[in-house]
């Protein structure tokens, strides 16, 4: 299957995961959607991830987080999108839930969280925001 939006494809699947109480959640690999998983687990909000193959593709095993029976992650939210992308400089950056969120971007030194775009002084695509 063809996706035209590989990282709004893959938030979905998590929402709906989470939606669903699952503990895991499978989605195909690239390594923009490892990068920002990355930034996820760092960030707390996800469990961890691994590689695997079905059927002979290789796939994403995320393996998703819960407090007390509910998920940790509140909100995922798709923000750039390929018929409108969003750039935003360092000055400009967005506070997710007044700081308690995080916005996911995608910079020229990588994908980074807004905290590490702020301290490493570098704006870029805003992906997606987290809370």
């Amino acid at each position: 299957m063809v996706v035209n939006d590989p990282i709004g494809d893959m938030l979905t699947r998590i929402r709906n995961a989470q939606m669903r109480g699952r503990g895991t959640v499978v989605s195909p690999v690239s390594k923009l959607r490892v990068r920002v998983l990355e930034v996820l687990q760092s960030e707390g909000y996800i469990r961890g991830y691994a590689e695997v193959e079905q059927d002979g593709r290789k796939q994403l095993e995320i393996q998703l987080k819960y407090y007390e029976g509910d998920p940790v992650i509140s909100m995922i939210k798709r923000v750039s999108k390929p018929g409108r992308r969003v750039y935003s400089s360092v000055s400009d950056l967005p506070r997710v839930e007044n700081g308690l969120g995080i916005a996911i971007l995608s910079t020229p030194k990588g994908v980074m969280s807004d905290h590490s775009a702020r301290e490493q002084n570098v704006g870029g695509e805003i992906l997606c925001h987290v809370s």
